[in-house]
């Protein structure tokens, strides 16, 4: 009996090391991995840090300054962001800006789905080739695209007020660039056309990813194609409809380029928009302070921006 019950109790013991031994490797496992993780988050949040963080707190730290940009300076407090609330161009250029994501959203998103949808019921070869050509304004240089419809918009040699006058109606043939009562549409145009491609894009590849047996099953309890697309469809690919919105919401906020290149704010500062206006505020009149200012109400109200659409995006999701 001594001898089982030592054979048993050697058993045991190399069963408890064998279990000790494999928690060891576990644990040297885990170890690793958290290094390896750490390895590969580090340099990612450095790069953060630096880029974003870092110059963040520059444009916080001159905002309150009276900065020109070179030279002494003086420490204002709160002066910059006191005025900044009695801006009238401001204030016009976050209308603008509101007015740019009311339209990318209300008008371009809407006829880009459709269109999508639409084009996700083609033919392969038939929808790739109208891919394309919408898809082409999108992979233009902001530069070629300024240049195109400035050109069509000039009042002397441009292709639509020629067409306009051709059709006997000269009194809608105007300076649309320049004209205060045209400008802003004009502006608004020219953005949604550039980025409509990439709306249509988007929302044409989530189409394609709704498994048909979601449609067909839809059809067979007796749902119409408005309500398959309404309580089929849209709920499935909300999460991208959801990015595309919140994109179009940044990229509102951050319009420069073609607003620069068009109208560069004018007529009257009617065109002015955010990122032209903290352009030229900064580094064109020599305010750098109140330039830094408006930089720092800029990341604000786009934070803001973007909860609000994603809380109404999760809000139409239930």
């Amino acid at each position: 009996m001594l001898g089982v019950d030592h054979a048993r109790g050697v058993r045991q013991e190399a069963r408890r090391r064998r279990r000790e031994g494999r928690q060891e490797v576990a644990v040297a496992a885990v170890a690793r991995s958290r290094a390896a993780i750490a390895g590969l988050i580090v340099p990612g949040l450095c790069v953060l840090t630096f880029s974003l963080v870092v110059p963040l707190g520059f444009s916080a730290y001159f905002s309150i300054t009276d900065s020109a940009g070179f030279g002494e300076y003086h420490i204002v407090g709160a002066d910059n962001y006191r005025e900044i609330l009695g801006d009238e161009v401001f204030w016009r250029s976050l209308r603008n800006v509101v007015l740019l994501i009311a339209v990318t959203i209300f008008l371009q998103n809407p006829i880009a789905f459709v269109l999508a949808a639409v084009l996700s019921r083609l033919s392969a070869r038939v929808s790739r080739i109208l891919r394309t050509v919408y898809f082409v304004p999108a992979v233009l240089s902001l530069v070629v695209v300024a240049k195109l419809w400035v050109d069509v918009f000039n009042p002397t040699f441009g292709v639509l007020d020629k067409l306009l006058r051709a059709v006997g109606l000269d009194a809608l043939a105007v300076s649309w660039l320049s004209n205060p009562r045209t400008a802003v549409a004009a502006v608004l145009w020219i953005i949604v056309w550039q980025g409509f491609g990439w709306a249509l894009l988007f929302y044409y590849a989530a189409l394609m990813t709704v498994p048909r047996e979601l449609e067909d099953a839809a059809r067979v309890d007796g749902a119409s194609w408005p309500q398959i697309y309404r309580h089929v469809i849209i709920p499935y690919i909300a999460p991208v409809i959801a990015a595309v919105i919140v994109n179009d919401v940044i990229s509102s906020m951050k319009q420069m380029e073609l607003i620069y290149l068009t109208t560069a704010g004018g007529p009257g500062q009617l065109t002015q928009f955010l990122g032209v206006y903290l352009y030229q505020k900064a580094f064109v009149t020599g305010e750098y302070g109140y330039g830094n200012a408006l930089s720092v109400v800029f990341v604000v109200v786009s934070l803001v921006l973007s909860l609000v659409v994603l809380r109404g995006m999760r809000a139409l999701a239930r």
